[in-house]
């Protein structure tokens, strides 16, 4: 039996990075879909802040099945959670804390990523089974020093940053500490294969600053 909770949390960090995706059509997050397998980039979000994002989970994971690990984004209650959980999402993230969406993720064991400002905040989510603490909207008002923030104290919080990365950046953000990592544009803009380039960079940096860091 394959745990999957603990199977898509190792996957998320081994991948990464992913894509934060807002798209009008199934084709076009498929087509995004695409690029990034192309580069090494095997995770994606899609974010409820449009409503076909449920048809875009399932179109993806349908034409790409085990190559693709898509999340639901935004995340907000337990209603949208379920939702998207049925429509095949493998992780949730937010931008908030709720704990009634963390009993929903538990519930089908579905790694949670909240959305969290201060310490107290990250903490509790953590007690209720959170799998990674998004540092969220605060990423881009630190910068990395935030992961200095969270980790001193706390060096077993799993951190994902989203909000700010690029490919000057994320060399930095690796070293920090943080584990995973959601960018926008620049893996979610122009043709499947100027993102599959971008995904390829982003993979190569990833993968040269883990194994330095050894």
């Amino acid at each position: 039996m394959i745990l999957q909770k603990a199977s898509v949390t190792k996957a998320l960090y081994e991948t990464g990075a992913f894509a934060v995706v807002r798209v009008p059509t199934v084709e076009r997050g498929c087509e995004i879909a695409e690029g990034l397998i192309k580069g090494g980039v095997h995770a994606m979000e899609i974010s409820y802040t449009l409503p076909n994002a449920g048809e875009v989970i399932a179109g993806i994971k349908e034409k790409f099945g085990d190559e693709m690990i898509v999340g639901a984004g935004t995340v907000m209650e337990a209603t949208t959670a379920r939702l998207a959980i049925m429509s095949g999402a493998q992780f949730i993230v937010a931008n908030m804390m709720s704990d009634e969406v963390a009993k929903i993720c538990n519930l089908y064991q579905i790694p949670y990523a909240p959305g969290c400002t201060t310490m107290t905040e990250a903490n509790h989510a953590l007690s209720i089974g959170s799998a990674f603490i998004k540092c969220f909207p605060i990423s881009n008002t630190y910068g990395t020093q935030l992961v200095g923030l969270f980790k001193t104290p706390t060096p077993w919080m799993p951190l994902m940053i989203s909000g700010g990365i690029n490919l000057d950046n994320l060399e930095t953000w690796v070293r920090s500490g943080a584990e995973c990592y959601g960018m926008g544009s620049l893996l979610t803009k122009g043709t499947a294969d100027e993102i599959a380039a971008n995904a390829a960079q982003v993979r190569r940096i990833i993968d040269e600053t883990r194994a330095s860091m050894k």
